[in-house]
């Protein structure tokens, strides 16, 4: 039980970090985008590298922040009904919901990205217009990237599910940003 509690805390802090560094890509990002229209409407130019780099880093930071989102219980779900029910009924519901849908559907996802990325590399893709970015494949690595860190937390979710279920709820450790906020549907 101690190597999957700290397996939990791994990947919840892992995702915790990511999660706090796609934050800073999406200042980056804002940074990028205001440079991008000075020059285009101050000076009438504008750059493809400039644009191409503005959709590169709305990736990165969309699949990089996919799993801290999972750790925060923030992606989108019907809480009509999820809310009212048993913290044990949730807790089934949350692992059977990782082991039948969010696990197989990461792993299809990671094996399909991981030929997509691959083909890329091995040919170096880049831009298909001139002057755009070259080594489109690192973009492409992030689909890999992302969607593990969500298999990974997916794992955490339901390891904590399961122990909810044995009655066992997880405890996060102290000094941690999750002891902070009471979990979704429970109430301050």
């Amino acid at each position: 039980m101690a190597i999957l509690l700290g397996l939990v805390r791994s990947v919840d802090r892992l995702n915790e970090w990511v999660g706090k560094l796609a934050g800073y890509l999406s200042l980056l990002m804002v940074v990028v985008v205001t440079g991008d229209v000075i020059m285009r409407y101050a000076f009438n130019t504008t750059f493809l590298a400039v644009q191409e780099l503005e959709w590169h880093l709305f990736g990165a930071m969309f699949l990089l922040g996919a799993g801290y989102t999972l750790l925060k219980d923030e992606h989108v779900r019907v809480d009509v009904v999820y809310q009212r029910l048993s913290r044990k009924t949730r807790a089934w519901i949350n692992f059977l919901g990782v082991l039948f849908f969010l696990l197989p559907g990461c792993f299809l996802v990671l094996d399909t990205s991981w030929k997509f990325f691959s083909m890329s590399l091995a040919i170096h893709e880049g831009s298909g217009d001139p002057g755009g970015l070259p080594a489109r494949y690192v973009l492409k690595f992030f689909i890999i990237i992302g969607f593990a860190l969500v298999a990974l937390q997916g794992v955490s979710m339901g390891v904590k599910a399961f122990l909810e279920i044995l009655g066992r709820p997880y405890e996060p450790a102290p000094g941690t940003t999750e002891e902070a906020a009471p979990a979704k549907g429970e109430g301050a």
